[in-house]
């Protein structure tokens, strides 16, 4: 975690694809944004004018199987959480993404396509201190058999995330992460999203899924792993947690100085510890990079996970 000056992109850099649930064809553009912008989603292609949304956490108005943000007159975007936790694992503050359909692009599964415009945009450094959301005591939240914590931590942001599917393919799993820009990009960044073949007609009748493919999403029947290129990762549904849980509290609005744990967790309980600890204004602050410096300790611990009690390998990038 650096705790320097703010970043935006030195230019645009577009990816194009479809909508995972939509199945509509759509173009999103990333691009440069002002110091203390944070994201800001610009949908085009409407009737009138283009409208833009803060990506914050009073801007979601939903979180059932993605994380859509939208305003009073509606949903603008879905599925945004690939694309933001692509911007903060690669540590930049201010971004506009530019878009010209109701649903970020599902590309591979994973942030991978994100990152890649990320690097070919470039990132350069502005002329302002980083700000952080310091998590000052813990917070935490249980929907049904769903638990979300996030609690004070000196050394950046950390995420553990355990996951317990019936499923026996899954099963349990857990993964533990100390971000860095280094480590999103070869732990994280390329862990796909995944669902299990018997949800498939149930979703399709709720009008879910309908860009979904074998080619941007893992799937699982009763006895197999259904993909025939396999697993990038062994435990990278648990990964894909990781992914998500980064997106989701992006939201936040600035990088957060925590750890977040969540246990059978998604997008609604990542949705509702972040609102719950916004809403006590005694559980955190606001710092500037050179104070979040001075309270932070060296990283101790990189990412690892833990498959069925086993240790699974942090496998690199050019592992398929």
């Amino acid at each position: 975690m650096k705790f320097s000056r703010q970043t935006t992109l030195r230019a645009q850099a577009t990816v194009a694809g479809v909508g995972v649930h939509s199945g509509l064809p759509v173009t999103l553009t990333l691009g440069p944004a002002p110091v203390d912008a944070g994201f800001i989603f610009v949908r085009t292609g409407l009737e009138g004018s283009d409208r833009e949304v803060q990506a914050t956490a009073e801007q979601v108005i939903a979180t059932d199987f993605a994380t859509v943000l939208g305003d009073r007159s509606g949903p603008l975007v879905s599925t945004a959480e690939h694309v933001l936790a692509a911007l903060r694992g690669m540590g930049v503050d201010n971004a506009t993404i530019e878009i010209d359909g109701p649903e970020v692009p599902i590309m591979d599964g994973s942030a991978a396509a994100f990152i890649a415009a990320i690097d070919q945009a470039g990132i350069v450094t502005q002329p302002a201190q980083r700000r952080f959301i310091q998590v000052l005591k813990p917070i935490s939240v249980k929907i049904g058999d769903s638990f979300g914590e996030i609690r004070p931590y000196a050394n950046g942001f950390r995420a553990e995330v355990e996951i317990d599917f019936t499923n026996p393919v899954i099963g349990q799993q857990s993964y533990s992460f100390e971000l860095s820009t280094e480590r999103f990009r070869r732990e994280v960044g390329r862990a796909r999203t995944f669902g299990l073949m018997c949800d498939v007609a149930r979703l399709w009748s709720a009008g879910y899924a309908l860009g979904a493919s074998f080619d941007n999403t893992v799937v699982f029947d009763e006895e197999r792993l259904l993909n025939t290129e396999g697993l990038r990762y062994a435990d990278e549904c648990a990964r894909h947690k990781v992914l998500d849980v980064i997106g989701d509290l992006a939201l936040a609005g600035l990088p957060l100085l925590g750890a977040y744990r969540s246990v059978r967790g998604g997008h609604k309980l990542n949705h509702a510890v972040l609102t719950a600890l916004l809403a006590d204004r005694t559980a955190w602050r606001v710092v500037e990079g050179e104070a979040a410096r001075r309270t932070a300790r060296p990283l101790g611990e990189v990412g690892r996970g833990i498959v069925g009690g086993r240790i699974a390998a942090a496998y690199g990038p050019d592992v398929s």
